[in-house]
């Protein structure tokens, strides 16, 4: 599977040699056309994994972008009321992810999106502790981070 982007990359790296440009856009173009020929002959190279593990990536993101719109929807929301009436408090999101590189992304993940900041990691990895702008029911927010973020995480890079 990693070598699948590897060769994704070397052939966004052709195209930009070949175009004489490696902007960033034109590298992703070509990280694109690099997809599409490796989509051509995934049956012959075996890489239909990799275009499922992809759109798993691409519904992780578009998840953050509708997660990062409505976060920060509601923030502005509570900003604007004549009277504030918030419950802030500081959860402990037990962890299903147990890779570094997966717990690093749901904390980063968790701490882009408006009203909520990871606070700390405990020693055994298995608690995420965040920070939330407003948790009047601290299960359901667990529940959403984990069925949201985490599920996503562990679609696409498991």
């Amino acid at each position: 599977m990693t070598s699948l982007f590897l060769i994704n990359i070397l052939l966004a790296l052709a195209w930009g040699a070949v175009t004489g440009s490696f902007s960033e856009l034109n590298l992703a173009f070509g990280f694109v056309l690099g997809l599409g020929a490796l989509y051509l002959i995934r049956e012959q190279v075996g890489t239909s994994a990799y275009f499922q593990r992809v759109g798993r990536a691409f519904g992780l993101a578009f998840m953050f972008v509708y997660e990062l719109v409505l976060s920060a929807w509601r923030v502005t929301m509570i900003v604007l009321r004549p009277k504030i009436e918030l419950q802030p408090g500081i959860i402990a999101f037990p962890l299903t992810v147990d890779r570094d590189f997966e717990i690093t992304m749901l904390a980063n993940l968790i701490t882009l999106t408006p009203g909520t900041l990871s606070v700390d990691v405990s020693e055994d990895r298995k608690i995420l502790y965040v920070h939330c702008i407003d948790v009047p029911d601290p299960q359901a927010t667990i529940d959403d981070i984990k069925n949201g973020f985490e599920r996503k995480i562990m679609e696409a890079f498991r």
